[in-house]
């Protein structure tokens, strides 16, 4: 680790506090002189650095880059390494570089996060908006033996892990669009992307790319967002706890509840939290529309619907949208 990195970790883990000069040479072995060139770097890549006589240099609080050293003090997860975690200014996707990553072999937990994204991706191929500086995008690559049996239960757990890190950190109660969008007061916050890594020799799923995507303080959306989307704070609004926190939170959380997937033990938080249920939808699977109603989420994470010929069906894969006095709504 480079000694501007080793500052920068001493400086998240005294965040808002003065940490004195000398005391970080002293920590790293290295001297005042590399202290304060490194100091500088920082503050030339972003970080708000303030410098207070006779008692030292303090992170201020509303400084809001991501990084790996922000985000790696904030996790409770102690089998999650610092060099397990991948912070970029810039990326075309994360889960497109975790993809290859995994492909390599990096390990289970392994965690690509971007400021932005410039060529973002939702399901089926869509783009998600993702501007520099206002959200967390990030990839999480998950290992395990037996993912052909639980592949929805990932995307179901991690709608329930990003719920309970906005709980947690914000007290914020999202709620949960089958598969795999959070919805905060009627409108889109994040949005969930589960892709498979399968081994060619076997025919197995080897690993899953988890990409999340949050609107964290975005607030100029596209017009063709603007009706839709919603972000979880404003542009102008204080925040005491940062994206750093969020995302650390965000992790911590997914990888505890894919521990031991077959627990099934989210389910019911996720039927809790479901927005759903009870609701008149209408289902796109493929070439197929029809309409129905949600009734139940099953403990694989398929949502069971009434169809209007009276029969039963879980569905497991496809797209819905509620449907509002006969109109759609996303």
């Amino acid at each position: 680790m480079s000694t501007k990195n080793m500052v920068l970790k001493t400086l998240e883990q005294n965040r808002g506090k003065p940490v004195s000069g000398s005391m970080i040479a002293k920590k790293l072995n290295v001297s005042r002189g590399a202290v304060w060139k490194a100091i500088e770097a920082l503050r030339d890549e972003g970080y708000k650095i303030e410098a207070v006589t006779n008692r030292g240099y303090i992170l201020s609080e509303e400084s809001d880059l991501l990084s790996k050293e922000g985000i790696f003090v904030n996790l409770k997860n102690s089998k999650i390494k610092g060099d397990q975690i991948y912070v970029f200014s810039s990326l075309d996707s994360t889960n497109q570089l975790a993809k290859k990553m995994a492909i390599d072999g990096a390990p289970h937990g392994t965690v690509v996060l971007a400021d932005e994204q410039t060529k973002g991706r939702g399901r089926r191929g869509r783009s998600f908006y993702s501007p520099k500086g206002t959200g967390i995008y990030l990839s999480i690559i998950l290992k395990t033996d037996n993912f052909a049996d639980i592949g929805l239960l990932v995307t179901t757990a991690a709608s329930v892990a990003v719920c309970r890190a906005l709980a947690k950190i914000y007290g914020v109660e999202a709620k949960i669009k089958w598969v795999n969008d959070i919805y905060l007061n009627d409108r889109k916050l994040c949005g969930i992307l589960t892709e498979a890594i399968t081994n060619f020799e076997t025919g197995t799923i080897d690993s899953i790319v988890l990409g999340i995507g949050l609107n964290f303080k975005t607030t100029d959306f596209p017009e063709e967002l603007n009706q839709t989307a919603t972000s979880l704070f404003s542009s102008d609004e204080e925040i005491k706890d940062k994206r750093n926190r969020l995302a650390a939170a965000i992790i911590d959380e997914v990888l505890d509840l894919c521990e031991d997937l077959n627990s099934e033990k989210f389910i019911s938080e996720y039927k809790q939290r479901s927005m759903v249920i009870g609701k008149d939808i209408s289902v796109y699977r493929g070439n197929d529309q029809f309409d129905a109603k949600a009734i139940d989420i099953d403990s694989q994470g398929g949502l069971v619907v009434l169809k209007q010929d009276g029969t039963v069906e879980v569905l497991n894969s496809g797209e819905i949208t509620v449907r509002f006095g006969g109109l759609n709504e996303n």
